[in-house]
Order: structure tokens, then C-alpha cells, then sequence
């Protein structure tokens, strides 16, 4: 059994030393211009402090440590259509023919949902949601947000909704497969909607209105995913042929 194993495995660890090559490479790039990055990073809280107040650093490594954090995630980012191909190529070995046609299309799709997700945490959900945690009790105490909390919450936040925002995309690929139909995930409808309010309260600041941005969207992105299975479910397809030959 082991045996059977050890292609996989060597597999495995080629696409990822890839896949960490990459990422060492966007890092020193990301890092050697992290100034910009970060300044982009902080905007949005920056345009919700109170007139008087700025970011600041509580101890004394924090700002080299919130560097390498902001050119992790910069890296991550630029990295991304690799590290999709690369698990696309690993995934690709137990697949049909026609089944890894769809490569393009799944990196693009993947790649761009996570950018989508991500720039709508950036534009909507974090400017919102940080403006109401700032003018929570700005009356009583001035608000002086540490840079490395901020940073480390805000990459939560985006990485949490570029993830999220993946669900058509492996919609798409468990459709294709034939693991998912739209029945299924139609069924499934209700606990859905518990699990989406589940990951918003936890990926979300702690207001009403920031699990709300992240829950609608995902609703909204769960009904296209009914629709996507519906659309590319091999078996569906079948089906339709077959009635079109009986009539």
C-alpha cells in the first residue's frame, strides 16, 4: 500500500516545493517594497480615525515583524495562479480526460473569485466595520489601534473572504466530477445558511453590519453554485439528452 503511495507523495512534494520557491521568491520582491503595500494595508482604518489619531507600534519589533507579515501576504497574493495550477496539476493524475480540460478555466476562476472576495473585504467590509469598532466609545478614550493587531485582523478578514468567495469555483470543479448536483446542495439550503452566519460571526468584526457584508454575499454565492451544479453536473446533462431522444 505504501508503495502505491510513494508516486503521490513524490508528486506532492514537487508541487510543493514549487509552490514554496514561489512564494520565496514574491516574498523578497514583496519585501524589498513593502512600504506601499503596508500604507494600502492601512488605508482603510486610517480614513476612519478620529482627526488627531494615528497607528503606532506597542513593542519594540513590531514593525520589522508586521513587514514580514504584510510581504507574506503580498506574496500569497501574487503567488496565487501557481499555487492553484499546482494543485490543479496534483489533483489532475485521478481525473478523466475531459475532466482536465477545465484547468484554465479553474485557475482563472479561482484566482479571480479570491481577488474578488478579498478586494470586497478591503472596499466594503473592513472601512465599515472599523468604523464602527473606532466610534464604539471614542467618546471616553482615544483610539490609538496597534499596527501589528490591525494588520494580522484586517489579513483575516481578507483571507477569509477571498476563501469564501471559492464556493462557486469548487462548486464548479465537484460538479464537473460529479460529486455535487443541484438537488444536493438545494437539500442542503438551510443548513447552509447556519454554517455561512457561523463562519461571518467568526471571520467578521463584531458587529452586526460586518457578518452581515460577509453573509449576504455568500448566500447570494451559494444560489450561483446551485445553478453552476445544475449546469456542468455530467449526470444532469445526460438526463436532458435522454428526454430530448425519447421526445
Amino acid at each position: 500500500m505504501f508503495q502505491d503511495l510513494k508516486p503521490h507523495l513524490a508528486d506532492l512534494q514537487k508541487r510543493l516545493i514549487i509552490i514554496a520557491l514561489t512564494l520565496l521568491v514574491m516574498f523578497f520582491v514583496a519585501f524589498s517594497n513593502y512600504e506601499p503595500i503596508l500604507e494600502w494595508i492601512l488605508e482603510p482604518v486610517k480614513s476612519v480615525l478620529p482627526k488627531g489619531s494615528q497607528m503606532i507600534a506597542i513593542e519594540l519589533g513590531e514593525t520589522f515583524f508586521t513587514a514580514v507579515l504584510v510581504s507574506f501576504f503580498a506574496a500569497f497574493f501574487a503567488s496565487l495562479p501557481v499555487i492553484f495550477w499546482q494543485l490543479w496539476l496534483f489533483l489532475a493524475p485521478g481525473l478523466y480526460s475531459n475532466e482536465k480540460k477545465i484547468i484554465v478555466p479553474f485557475v482563472i476562476g479561482a484566482t479571480f473569485m479570491f481577488a474578488m472576495g478579498a478586494m470586497f473585504s478591503y472596499y466594503i467590509v473592513v472601512p465599515l466595520g472599523f468604523a464602527f469598532l473606532v466610534e464604539f466609545g471614542s467618546a471616553v478614550v482615544s483610539v490609538t489601534p496597534s499596527i501589528g493587531a490591525y494588520v494580522s485582523f484586517f489579513i483575516k478578514i481578507v483571507f477569509g473572504f477571498g476563501i469564501a468567495f471559492e464556493l462557486p469555483v469548487i462548486t464548479f470543479f465537484l460538479a464537473v466530477i460529479g460529486v455535487v448536483n443541484d438537488q444536493m446542495l438545494k437539500d442542503f439550503f438551510r443548513y447552509a445558511i447556519v454554517v455561512i452566519f457561523i463562519v461571518a460571526a467568526l471571520l467578521t468584526p463584531p458587529d452586526v453590519v460586518s457578518q452581515l457584508l460577509m453573509a449576504a454575499p455568500l448566500i447570494i454565492l451559494y444560489g450561483v453554485s446551485i445553478i453552476i451544479a445544475r449546469i456542468f453536473n455530467p449526470a444532469h446533462k445526460q438526463e436532458e439528452h435522454t428526454e430530448e431522444d425519447e421526445a
